[in-house]
């Protein structure tokens, strides 16, 4: 290469690397994490899981498989992603999701996907410090009936270090919501 090239390709590279740095110093302020983001982090870690499944109703006896649960705050701390592995009904189970907390709709924000489910669930919620509950709620549709339902899940962090995630459904025609599932959760140490 010659000098004129050489210098040519020098003074491209200069002018965009000032640019990029220009842009960079202007740039929109990097979001920080909030304290609601926190309370997500709360969940971080690996999570052995019971998980009792009513879908016999509510006077039946619950079916009961294990399973474990990892969750992982992004870098940053805006997001947690999380990764359930378990089994139900005598199947392997694989659920993800992610969540964090909208600061333009002031709502904890998520999704869900797993391997029983060809939807994805969107999910909006609160946080109540006093008790240490969380609540997300949204719509969904059950795959073999495409029958529409509106899903809760609550989980409670107690006093003793477990959680406690509880599932409701209610299926569009129904008068009450039901309880589906319920999941005590154990941190690794």
């Amino acid at each position: 290469m010659n000098l004129t090239k050489t210098l040519s390709v020098f003074c491209v590279f200069s002018v965009l690397g000032f640019s990029s740095m220009a842009m960079a110093q202007d740039g929109p302020p990097v979001p920080k994490a909030t304290a609601e983001h926190k309370v997500l982090a709360e969940e971080e870690g690996t999570w052995d899981a019971v998980v009792k499944s009513f879908m016999a109703g509510p006077d039946a006896a619950p079916t009961v498989s294990k399973g474990t649960e990892t969750n992982t705050m992004l870098t940053g701390g805006l997001w947690m992603v999380s990764k359930f592995e378990g089994e139900f009904g005598g199947m392997k189970f694989e659920g993800r999701g992610q969540f964090g907390y909208d600061t333009v709709k002031k709502k904890y924000v998520g999704s869900w996907i797993d391997s029983m489910s060809p939807s994805l669930s969107l999910l909006e919620g609160t946080y109540d410090a006093k008790t240490k509950t969380m609540t997300y709620v949204g719509d969904g549709v059950e795959p073999t009936s495409n029958a529409k339902y509106t899903q809760k899940m609550v989980t409670t962090l107690k006093s003793d270090g477990t959680r406690v995630f509880t599932l409701y459904m209610k299926f569009e025609g129904q008068k009450d919501e039901a309880k589906m599932m319920e999941v005590t959760y154990t941190k690794r140490k």
